[in-house]
């Protein structure tokens, strides 16, 4: 039993809680280069704080741009199990900064909520993990060894983590990752995700003429670039809501009937979807639920479109280009690189000869799938079960978290996909918020995960 455990977190809740709100005012947003010294912050205050608690071999290791903290603490013996905690530092950036209730990087509670860019995202999901493992390390010792991993850059698509992984193998041995950055399907919901949409992330430019060109002198002989976009873009789907490129299905695993059925005890109907995001209904494939086409069906969104004027009042012109963000979300076992080929394919075929373009990949993440029969993921799950007194859901994500996949096919470990945060916690938007409470139980909870996974 973990009574011990329990009560010093419990003890300490408010110490804890007063350290989360400090690193929170960490402004370490990895997108932004005049905040770099910031994230360092974010990464020194965790190594102290690794420090603080006894880890050992605690490092700040460089990257080509933000740094990655190790520790460990191997004291348990090779009888019991080695177990990877992965988190990232980073957050997003905090605009738009005038729909904040709160200031986003002063920390601010209200009722049960922790309002700040990162209680979510994953500050508040670290830092529980740390809390867990203090509550051993400060009453007893840990029955489990423990090794740290934690990046800066996740938020930016962790263009340096596989580069890391690959170089430090050795170091990185273990038996499995702890990946709290899931979140639950609600308070009452304990939620294990099994599954992850992996990324494929483009920016399609569309050129014309040399200049913006005056509408009235050269409309009706020069194909404009933003109409071409416009004609394009809808292309891209067709009426029963699924993706034109070429083979984007053809790698597509389908839903087992368990799977459906297991989806089916956490699906939300479209008119929650609907009030809960402000739409008047819903849309996409037909033929799957809105949470199957969220968490297990491939997609392809615009994120973002610019071109010509868009100032106030009139300025006739035909503008010289028009670019758009273009995301895909894969499921297993698409490929990254194979989308970008059908993306390729789609606009060569579709697109006239009175423009020209260029495509780039921005940005990748592969799909992944976790066996949910490993020892540690039961072990997850007998722990979530004996806090919230309910069995987990299991379900696949509809974001991406693409270390999970690296570290399968890398350090050859399954990770244990969990987390504390909500579906309403506003994660990359305005007003970002913790959910105290279940961030409370949540933590207890990893407290007898490490105990259930001891060894006897």
């Amino acid at each position: 039993m973990v009574n011990e455990q329990v009560g010093y977190f419990e003890a300490n809740y408010v110490n804890f809680l007063s350290e989360l709100l400090d690193f929170l005012r960490i402004q370490s947003v990895s997108t932004d280069p005049e905040r770099k010294q910031d994230v360092r912050q974010a990464a020194d205050f965790l190594a102290n704080k690794l420090v603080s608690i006894g880890i050992e071999h605690v490092e700040i290791f460089p990257t080509k741009r933000h740094p990655i903290v190790y520790g460990d603490y191997l004291h348990a013996g090779l009888a019991q199990p080695t177990i990877l905690v992965y988190g990232h530092y980073d957050v997003q950036p905090e605009d738009p900064i005038n729909l904040w209730n709160t200031k986003p990087f002063e920390p601010e509670i209200i009722g049960d909520n922790l309002y700040a860019r990162g209680a979510s995202d994953m500050k508040g999901q670290v830092y529980a993990c740390l809390a867990a493992i203090q509550s051993f390390l400060k009453v007893s010792d840990l029955p489990i060894n423990v090794k740290f991993i934690f990046e800066g850059e996740e938020e930016i698509g962790s263009p340096n983590l596989v580069d890391f992984l690959i170089a430090h193998t050795g170091l990185l041995k273990s038996d499995c990752a702890l990946n709290p950055d899931a979140g639950m399907t609600g308070k009452d919901k304990p939620t294990i995700t099994y599954g992850l949409r992996g990324l494929s992330y483009f920016e399609l430019r569309i050129f014309g003429p040399d200049r913006d060109l005056h509408s009235g002198s050269y409309g009706g002989i020069v194909h404009n670039p933003a109409q071409v976009l416009a004609e394009l873009i809808s292309k891209m789907h067709d009426s029963e809501g699924r993706v034109t490129l070429p083979g984007f299905y053809d790698l597509v695993l389908p839903l087992t009937a368990q799977e459906r059925d297991s989806i089916g005890r956490y699906s939300i109907s479209d008119y929650d979807y609907c009030k809960s995001i402000g739409v008047p209904s819903l849309w996409g494939e037909k033929s799957f639920t809105a949470t199957e086409r969220i968490g297990a069906r491939p997609t392809l969104e615009i994120n973002g479109i610019l071109s010509g004027f868009v100032g106030q009042g009139s300025k006739t012109i035909i503008p010289s280009k028009a670019m758009a963000k273009i995301s895909t979300r894969l499921v297993p076992d698409q490929k990254p690189e194979l989308v970008y080929g059908q993306l390729l394919e789609f606009i060569r075929s579709n697109i006239p000869s009175t423009v020209r373009f260029e495509l780039e990949q921005l940005s990748t993440g592969s799909p992944s799938i976790s066996d949910i029969t490993i020892p540690e993921t039961k072990a997850m799950a007998e722990a979530l079960k004996f806090v919230w007194g309910v069995e987990p859901i299991y379900k696949r994500e509809g974001g991406s978290v693409p270390v999970v996949a690296d570290m399968q096919e890398i350090l050859g470990i399954d990770s244990v996909l969990t987390g504390f945060g909500l579906p309403d916690d506003r994660v990359h938007s305005p007003n970002e918020k913790l959910d105290l409470p279940t961030w409370r139980r949540g933590t207890i909870a990893l407290i007898h995960f490490i105990e259930n996974l001891k060894r006897s």
